[in-house]
């Protein structure tokens, strides 16, 4: 009874609608071209044999015939497990909920694995509509050739918005990871790619391709590495939606519709591409990676450690030669009084020197009480001696490293030990946020598949746990450890240093470029931050952590450029809190001109005019040597100077050597505040990196200049360091512009930049970049620490400053 009163409900309600439901017996293959109303309901039934070991696609299309109608169409398809409807015309949305209309359908069933070897299927489509009036259509099922894509076989197809393409692909036997490639001659219009699990529904429309699996918009190119291990079906589906707008992908915005109803033409949206499948690395190229990264940065230690034996071996014979000296002079003293000239000619010949003068024994004495003295940290005491007053001291014309270096060292070497402490502290609090941050943006990355928020090189990103590109944080290895390595040279510098100082060594006391070591000990700790930081960045590089990767930069040039200009000036350097203050608004600086910088007129003319500002002030405090005060007064004193040096006599800078250093440098920083001011450069980061290392290498090359000039020469470690630095970085800059991947575009555009690994499988031109800036900057430090190691037997008032 109940059975019939269902059957009698169901009669009851198709006559109260006057609707006809007609079933028809369909084809693969054939197209139907049929009529559709409110009064019937047509349901076409088909069949198909389903094989455990091998897929086959099926497609629906359908496309409205009437030009006009009030209603759509609504098309429902009855699976074994899975219901998919759609209406025609379909309406999809884009940005601010514009419309858009599609009178041609495509879609591909989706086909859940069958547990039986084969079995028959059915499936039904079901047409309707509320309109009143006959609606024209067409339908059309097939079947999809090379639904399952083979392994490194390319296949071609085309994709609309409403016309979405996916196929299955299988992991065979022995392939734990592969990479998928989609590629289009085309920019645009932009698509994307989506990586889902087999299941249904299949999410192949605009609107949803989002909701599952790993996505990632594409111009002309799309990779995505998929591993086996998130996949319990062994097998996933290659899913290509055509977008309905281009903005996704860096295209232009269209026009507001003047309704907000309003139904937009989508135009020829279709687009051809192809996509390949190819396995990915194993393991074997995991473990050569890492070892050959190892392989190359301890081959460092090894030779600092060869190195270091030749150079205690080449100290030890000299100290043979100094003991037989010794002896001999004794011996021959017993007979007659020798003054002190020989025995200080004998040493300069046996260590190397030039043949400067020494001066007394008295002369010495005297020199090493007054740096022994106490001194304050800002000021001198007040002697009779005119030579002792800074004023007048700095105004020389011919200024020796003595002049400059007659505070105390105690003072001093706590003053330059604060670079490190600071440093260090900096580091703790920078890198603990920094750490967390970029934990969670790899956990989102992760959980919700969306690969537009990382911009990696997508062609050479390797997986490893739940880091989604682990060979760029592992080539990022270099800079601790040489960093590290830095640190441990200029320990041993500083040991040996001590117990020279605990001996009351003469030399030590006297002689060479006053050795503080704060500032070598900052460079190492921020060479290795340098490395912690630019690793956490590469977890997933974006605009919104590009700091991570540059801070530290800003902070190794910066500390470079404080320890050139220590060596010649130690009394006069800049105190740790000062240049850490001036780094942080370099930082600061960096990320206005990122956030605000692209476009903006009054962000850049605001920038050069300090720029310009901060070069004027600092060339005037290294003119003078910081006997100048910046008050209200400054104005007028500058008239003054003006007036009598340029107006009343024409006579030329007292100080030449400073005065070309400063002219240059002004010319270089003039110049580029008027290539930013004109061009406007994407990168503000770069242009402001670029800005620090052109004036670090103008700086360097004056000093070098300036050194080969005063009659000092370099030694062989230190020219060896400098010419294989130099050879270092100019690979490495060729690396580092090849530009794999921008977050200054849209991550579609990044795309396609996108290269293979080109070193062992495993590294990309920006790995090589890393491993070839580590080692630069290695040497280059290697360079500012031996680069005056031929003045450490020459007094100090024979060392000149400039």
């Amino acid at each position: 009874f109940v059975v019939l009163e269902v059957l009698w409900v169901s009669v009851c309600l198709v006559h109260s609608d006057s609707s006809v439901v007609v079933q028809k017996e369909a084809q693969f293959g054939v197209s139907y071209l049929d009529t559709v109303t409110s009064h019937n309901q047509t349901i076409y039934s088909f069949n198909h044999t389903v094989s455990r070991n091998k897929t086959e696609g099926v497609r629906v299309s359908v496309e409205l015939l009437s030009e006009t109608t009030k209603s759509p169409i609504l098309f429902v398809i009855r699976q074994k497990q899975a219901v998919l409807s759609f209406q025609v015309p379909l309406i999809l949305r884009g940005l601010y909920q514009r419309k858009y209309q599609y009178t041609q359908v495509g879609r591909t069933l989706c086909q859940p694995p069958t547990l039986v070897a084969s079995e028959t299927q059915f499936f039904y489509v079901d047409v309707s509509t509320l309109s009143s009036t006959s609606v024209h259509y067409q339908l059309r099922v097939s079947r999809v050739e090379s639904f399952t894509l083979q392994t490194d076989k390319k296949f071609s197809f085309n994709a609309t918005p409403s016309q979405p393409q996916f196929f299955k692909y299988v992991f065979p036997d022995g392939v734990d990871t592969v990479i998928v490639k989609v590629n289009s001659e085309k920019n645009f219009p932009c698509s994307v790619m989506s990586i889902q699990d087999i299941q249904c529904p299949v999410y192949d429309l605009d609107n949803n391709v989002a909701f599952i699996g790993m996505y990632q918009t594409m111009t002309k190119k799309g990779a995505v590495t998929v591993q086996r291990k998130d996949f319990p079906s062994n097998s996933f589906y290659v899913v290509v939606v055509v977008k309905t707008e281009d903005e996704a992908c860096g295209g232009p915005l269209k026009f507001y519709p003047l309704l907000p109803d309003e139904l937009l033409d989508a135009g020829n949206r279709s687009k051809t591409l192809d996509v390949v499948v190819s396995p990915a690395i194993n393991s074997e190229v995991y473990v050569m990676g890492m070892l050959f990264c190892l392989g190359i940065f301890l081959s460092f230690y090894v030779l600092t450690f060869l190195v270091a034996c030749i150079e205690n071996k080449r100290s030890t014979n000299y100290i043979i030669i100094i003991i037989i000296i010794i002896i001999s002079l004794s011996v021959a003293d017993n007979g007659s009084t020798m003054s002190s000239e020989p025995v200080t000619d004998s040493l300069a010949s046996a260590e190397g020197t030039y043949g400067y003068m020494e001066r007394s024994m008295d002369t010495v004495g005297r020199c090493r009480q007054e740096s022994l003295s106490s001194v304050e940290e800002d000021d001198y005491d007040t002697l009779a001696d005119i030579d002792s007053d800074k004023n007048i001291v700095r105004t020389k014309k011919y200024l020796c490293v003595s002049d400059l270096a007659r505070k105390d060292k105690r003072v001093l070497n706590k003053k330059y030990q604060i670079y490190f402490w600071n440093i260090s502290t900096i580091a703790v609090f920078y890198a603990l946020p920094v750490i967390q941050l970029v934990i969670t943006y790899q956990t989102v990355v992760n959980v919700t598949g969306n690969q537009d928020i990382c911009y990696y090189n997508f062609l050479c990103a390797h997986p490893l746990g739940a880091l989604s590109s682990f060979n760029n944080i592992l080539s990022n290895l270099g800079y601790v450890m040489l960093g590290l390595l830095f640190l441990l040279i200029v320990l041993q510098r500083d040991i040996l240093h001590n117990r020279a100082l605990m001996r009351n060594d003469i030399t030590a006391l006297e002689c060479g470029i006053p050795k503080h070591f704060g500032l070598f000990y900052a460079m190492g700790t921020a060479l290795m931050m340098e490395g912690l930081l630019s690793a956490c960045y590469h977890v997933c590089p974006n605009y919104t952590n590009f700091q991570f990767d540059t801070s530290f930069m800003y902070m190794i040039a910066g500390l470079c450029m404080l320890k050139l200009y220590q060596k010649r000036h130690p009394d006069i350097n800049a105190s740790a809190y000062t240049a850490y203050a001036c780094l942080a608004a370099v930082i600061f600086f960096s990320v206005l001109g990122v956030v605000f910088g692209k476009g903006n007129t009054a962000f850049w003319i605001v920038f050069s005019v300090i720029h310009i500002l901060a070069t004027l002030l600092l060339s005037t405090q290294l003119y003078y040597m910081g006997r100048w005060k910046l008050d209200s007064g400054i104005l007028r004193r500058m008239l003054y100077v003006i007036y009598t040096d340029c107006v009343r006599q024409c006579s030329g800078p007292m100080y030449i050597d400073r005065m070309v250093l400063l002219v240059m440098g002004n010319i270089v920083n003039w110049s580029l505040a008027a290539y930013g001011l004109i061009k406007r450069p994407n990168d503000f980061a770069s242009y402001l990196l670029a800005i620090a290392i052109c004036n670090l290498l103008l700086y360097f090359a004056f000093y070098i200049i300036m050194k080969l000039r005063s009659g000092e020469r370099i030694r062989c470690l230190a020219l060896v360091c400098i010419l294989f630095t130099a050879v270092v970085w100019g690979f490495a800059l060729f690396f580092f512009f090849q530009g794999l991947s921008t977050w200054q575009k849209t991550p579609a555009e990044s795309r396609e930049h996108n290269r293979d690994c080109i070193l062992l499988s495993f590294f990309d031109d920006h790995d090589i970049w890393h491993f070839l800036s580590s080692i630069a900057m290695f040497g280059s430090f290697l360079v500012l620490l031996t680069m005056d190691d031929d003045l450490d037997t020459v007094q100090r008032d024979k060392i000149y400053v400039f």
